[in-house]
């Protein structure tokens, strides 16, 4: 797999390239000793951290994409670099049949006595698993299941010479007093056999304060500082109302007291109209640097207008402060910042793409494999991508994005609200059901496709809208090429422009202001953020068609 190569000059310029990229973008550095949030832009939600001597590594939720579990690394906690993927071969990971939004749901990295180990749910699909890895850029085992763990977000706390896996579970004897009455709970687990002990021992009853009937406690992980056990935990559900408490006790079987001023971090309070509002903040994991100062990363979203956003869940951090022994968000006031003072005065590289602020990004595709950060959506089979001589080549197959399959699908977050993508294309086809071309998806039933095709025996590019197992065409216009075509999708928050170049021919509208709110998760429901894709299909039917993608850029303007 490809990894990304930065290089600072003596001279206070940064020449930054993927070795998958032609082109060598050079770009002041703009060091300076703020950080800006969220510090991964786009669909990267449910953050999990850990320490490994002075290196940080923290992983996100995947759900139906694969690879799944981004890994990410840091020397100083600002400027992070992803190193691969957990879940990055066919046997480890299953996604067949399953909706966008099921999968992989929150994983929880833990690192003790030189290992690294993982555990997460994959929703509908095995459940609850452990994996592990010496190295935490790869390779990892194949996951061991463990069935007894009934629920979801489960994390790993080592206290001497014991292990614990702590976990969302059902209400006591199954029976809710309220919908979305929950519990947290624990087992103690053989980290060697990756099997639990003993009996579930029930830690947290509704959540913080059961008498306010609290929503969906979930997200838990154990910590130990001076005298305590710190559990933290999300509540509120992962939305508008998501929020983060936390409870301690003197023994790490409970019993656990509710901090009285909970909950430690939310956004649900404040007035939605507040400018450049950052929204369901929550699914928070702190560590502590070398320095002996405490961060929290967690999700959280940018709405665009209203609740509406694309860029789904993504990763923020800020400072955490211990008052009387009890862990707080240390916001800097109520609302939570874009930027905060660099954690010991590192300094925050102010890089020409990837993971936060603006950039623009061009994927020549100079290499044999993707970089890390490219999704299929669903577990790829069989090979039906080759990358040689500058060029992506994608085969035509049935597979549609609006079943629950692995379509012909290469896809790269939409990290902002206000930006581009672009890409140049060779497809030529003699039929109306092959086409090739450009989609922004969410999910099955919520995505808009722009795409070569043919129409009356001529070439067209078409703009079509998704609807329940099938696309309603929203406008064509005919090419003159029979084959190279480029296409660009515009986001400006609330809309959606399309345009395409014909012939070496400057940018045309096919068209402006197309609602992006139908992408929204407001409208579209589910837990992911929307994905651009090179997307070629011929809709059911056999085909020996290829589509050929000679370049792929990203222009991000937040």
């Amino acid at each position: 797999m490809i990894k990304n190569i930065i290089t600072i000059s003596l001279v206070g310029i940064v020449t930054l390239s993927c070795v998958t990229n032609k082109r060598i973008d050079k770009v002041s550095v703009n060091e300076i000793n703020e950080y800006s949030n969220p510090i991964l832009q786009g669909f990267y939600p449910d953050p999990s951290i850990c320490k490994a001597g002075s290196n940080y590594y923290m992983v996100h939720s995947t759900f139906a994409y694969f690879p799944g579990i981004p890994i990410f690394e840091s020397n100083d906690l600002v400027n992070w670099t992803q190193i691969g993927n957990v879940l990055d071969r066919p046997e480890q990971l299953d996604l067949e049949g399953l909706d966008v939004s099921r999968g992989v749901f929150a994983p929880a990295i833990s690192y003790h006595k030189g290992i690294y180990y993982l555990v997460g749910t994959i929703v509908k699909g095995g459940n609850n698993f452990i994996v592990s890895a010496t190295d935490p850029a790869g390779p990892w085992s194949n996951p061991i299941w463990i069935p007894e763990v009934k629920g979801i977000d489960p994390s790993l706390f080592f206290d001497n010479e014991k292990t614990f896996i702590v976990y969302n579970s059902v209400p006591p004897d199954g029976k809710p007093m309220y919908k979305g009455h929950r519990t947290i709970r624990m087992y103690e687990f053989d980290i060697e056999k990756g099997k639990v002990l003993g009996a579930p021992i029930i830690l947290v009853n509704g959540g913080s304060d059961i008498s306010k009937k609290p929503n969906w406690i979930e997200g838990p992980h154990i910590y130990k500082r001076n005298k305590y056990y710190y559990l933290m935990a999300a509540e509120g559900g992962t939305y508008e109302n998501h929020s983060e408490v936390v409870f301690r006790s003197k023994n790490v079987t409970g019993p656990y007291t509710s901090y009285e001023n909970n909950p430690i971090l939310t956004q649900r309070h404040l007035d939605p109209n507040r400018p450049n509002p950052i929204v369901s903040t929550g699914h928070a994991d702190i560590v502590e640097d070398n320095y002996g100062n405490w961060w929290g990363v967690f999700l959280g979203c940018r709405p665009y207008e209203g609740n509406y956003y694309n860029t789904g869940r993504e990763t923020f951090m800020a400072p955490v402060k211990w008052v009387d022994n009890w862990p707080i968000f240390d916001l800097g006031g109520d609302i939570v910042k874009r930027s905060y003072p660099t954690p010991n005065n590192a300094k925050k590289q102010k890089q020409s793409f990837k993971n936060s602020g603006k950039y623009i990004y061009k994927e020549e595709f100079e290499k044999s494999e993707l970089g890390y950060e490219w999704l299929f959506l669903r577990t790829p089979r069989e090979k039906w991508h080759t990358i040689s001589n500058g060029t992506i080549s994608i085969k035509t197959r049935p597979e549609s994005a609006s079943k629950k399959q692995n379509p012909s699908f290469i896809g790269y977050r939409q990290q902002h609200i206000n930006g581009s993508v672009s890409a140049e294309m060779d497809f030529k086809t003699l039929k109306e059901n092959e086409k090739s071309g450009l989609v922004i998806f969410q999910n099955e039933t919520h995505y808009y496709y722009m795409c070569k095709s043919i129409s009356n025996d001529r070439p067209v590019v078409q703009l079509f809208q998704s609807k329940k197992d099938t696309l309603e065409l929203l406008i064509e216009k005919p090419v003159i090429s029979k084959s190279s075509l480029q296409l660009k999708i515009e986001a400006n928050g609330a809309h959606y422009n399309f345009y395409y170049a014909d012939e070496n021919e400057n940018w045309k509208p096919l068209q402006l202001d197309v609602d992006a709110r139908f992408l929204s998760t407001q409208e579209a429901g589910g837990f992911v953020g929307a994905i651009y894709g090179m997307y070629t299909t011929s809709l059911g039917e056999k085909s020996d068609n290829t589509a050929r993608f000679n370049w792929f850029e990203i222009e991000n303007l937040d």
